[in-house]
């Protein structure tokens, strides 16, 4: 996940001195922040960061203050000042000018929305949602090709607060190989529902003497593509394994004689699979 901050963000800002004549004493400065332009003002889920311009001994800005909630009201000595508001994974920095004591009203436009997460399976059917996460990227890619990581591991039906623009989305599906994209629009002041649809069942495997049998204990197993591509391995009696539709083999080994058994997974078709512990 990225580690950019607020604070990181800010430390790259160079404001030139400015050529302004202020007056000592104390601003009284009102902080509001809405969505979109003429939009109504967010009443809670802020937090305002107040940073000095002036760089303290380690080239750093000082943070003033922080406030959380809706509106910020915050008395400061004149002066100028940089203030980041963040909402959510969206975010704006200004500077504002404190040039004399008084009353200071400065709104910040976010250009923000919000994005719902959810999925479903080939069909309308619906899937383990305690089996499901999604992350979150930007959509553009990095000069190594790769791209920046906004949230991760993210539970369906989820309000992610994010910056109107483009994102891509990787919804998973177990921990296997039953993963998804898609490029999603974020809309200023709108909440974005967006839905992605996996092909993919769950497969609980067992290894038994016959048709029916009593799984035996202490089995490991081993999952492979037509092309022997390992897709997992786990240990037990029944594992339960998410898998992308397709054609797999299954191998159990247990006791030091190995069994295998070919099998395929249709979306939303959750089974057993039962490989006979019978040696040829």
């Amino acid at each position: 996940m990225s580690t950019t901050t607020p604070r990181n963000l800010i430390q790259n800002i160079q404001p030139p001195e400015p050529v302004v004549d202020i007056q000592q004493g104390i601003a009284s400065v009102v902080l509001t922040a809405r969505l979109t332009p003429g939009g109504d003002t967010i009443s809670r889920g802020l937090v305002w960061r107040v940073f000095n311009s002036k760089r303290d001994e380690n080239n750093r800005l000082p943070l003033v203050q922080t406030l959380k909630g809706g509106t910020g009201n915050i008395d400061l000595p004149t002066g100028i000042y940089l203030v980041h508001a963040s909402y959510g994974h969206a975010g704006l920095t200004k500077k504002i000018t404190l040039t004399e004591p008084g009353i200071v009203d400065e709104d910040f436009v976010l250009a923000a929305g919000g994005l719902r997460l959810n999925a479903i399976i080939f069909g309308d059917l619906p899937l383990n949602e305690k089996k499901l996460k999604f992350d979150i990227f930007s959509q553009q890619k990095t000069g190594n090709y790769s791209r920046n990581e906004i949230v991760s591991n993210i539970d369906g039906g989820t309000i992610i607060r994010l910056g109107a623009d483009t994102y891509h989305i990787v919804s998973r599906y177990g921990v296997s190989n039953a993963v998804v994209r898609a490029d999603v629009i974020v809309t200023a002041g709108q909440l974005t529902d967006a839905t992605l649809i996996h092909r993919a069942a769950e497969m609980t495997f067992k290894l038994v003497s016959e048709a029916g049998g009593e799984a035996l204990a202490d089995t490991r197993w081993s999952i492979l593509t037509p092309g022997g591509d390992l897709v997992r391995e786990v240990i037990g009696a029944f594992p339960a394994v998410i898998l992308s539709e397709g054609d797999y083999t299954a191998i159990a080994i247990n006791g030091g004689d190995t069994f295998n058994r070919d099998f395929s997974v249709e979306p939303g078709l959750d089974r057993d699979v039962e490989v006979y512990a019978q040696r040829q």
